[in-house]
């Protein structure tokens, strides 16, 4: 797994003097230089596509994690006639692959003109039926005592979903916010459908659109690829110390 991310960090480094289809491969380039990183971000509006993929992806998690645990705590803690049904035919619609809904979302989009628009890229992912199968699982396991003990204070369905459920389960949401920002990081197909105009492109696009620029220097096409890889990594260490589940009684201390 880490042999495909090493080649291509060291392609990105090798200079146009070294041969980069030699055989044995040669990992540790001779002499390393940052000119195809230069290259590249003075050629191509990678700052413009960088502030896309943030300013998309950063909302995209926000929303998802929002209406998926809104949608989650009733399926969790109230009792209603049909919530099983609901449950399992929000998680039934994880088998219908998206290929299938594209159609009628982009002819949704258009008919919305979001089409070449920011909102256009978020819309079909507000909301996802794993997520909510995921919070509806963390709240389960929240002990009855937290909610009984906020409602006898006398707070609102609202509030206890917001001050008392929501921080016991901070792991699995972080979890959620995790998936949805890699998903839509590297998401490729739809903004393809629904973007032509090149001042909305994602980092994909910007990557796919610099391979067809450059597709002779493969020197040039792996900076592009890091530059887009590095985003979600720094995301997922900053995160990662959360993926630990929490103790409940940690959260009654706090």
């Amino acid at each position: 797994m880490i042999a495909p991310l090493l080649w291509l960090v060291s392609t990105s480094l090798k200079s146009s003097s070294e041969n980069i289809f030699s055989f044995p491969p040669q990992f540790i380039p001779a002499r390393p230089t940052l000119n195809n990183y230069i290259k590249v971000w003075q050629n191509n509006p990678f700052y413009l596509y960088l502030f896309n993929s943030v300013l998309v992806s950063g909302i995209t998690v926000v929303l998802n994690l929002v209406f998926c645990a809104l949608a989650a705590f009733p399926l969790a803690r109230f009792n209603f006639r049909g919530k099983a049904l609901f449950f399992w035919a929000i998680v039934g619609t994880t088998m219908i692959p998206f290929q299938i809904t594209m159609i009628p979302l982009y002819i949704l989009a258009v008919q919305l003109n979001l089409k070449n628009t920011y909102f256009g890229l978020i819309f079909p992912y507000m909301v996802s039926a794993f997520g909510v199968f995921l919070l509806r699982q963390a709240f389960q396991g929240v002990p009855k005592e937290l909610e009984e003990a906020a409602r006898m204070d006398g707070c609102s369905p609202l509030g206890i979903w917001w001050f008392v459920m929501l921080p016991a389960i901070q792991p699995a949401l972080t979890t959620l916010a995790v998936f949805t920002f890699v998903g839509m990081w590297g998401d490729f197909l739809w903004p393809l459908i629904i973007l032509d105009q090149p001042q909305f492109y994602t980092l994909p696009l910007g990557v796919a659109n610099l391979a067809s620029a450059f597709s002779e220097d493969w020197r040039l096409i792996a900076a592009g690829s890091v530059i887009s890889i590095l985003p979600i990594l720094i995301f997922f260490i900053f995160l990662q110390r959360y993926f630990v589940p929490s103790n409940v009684a940690a959260g009654v201390k706090g």
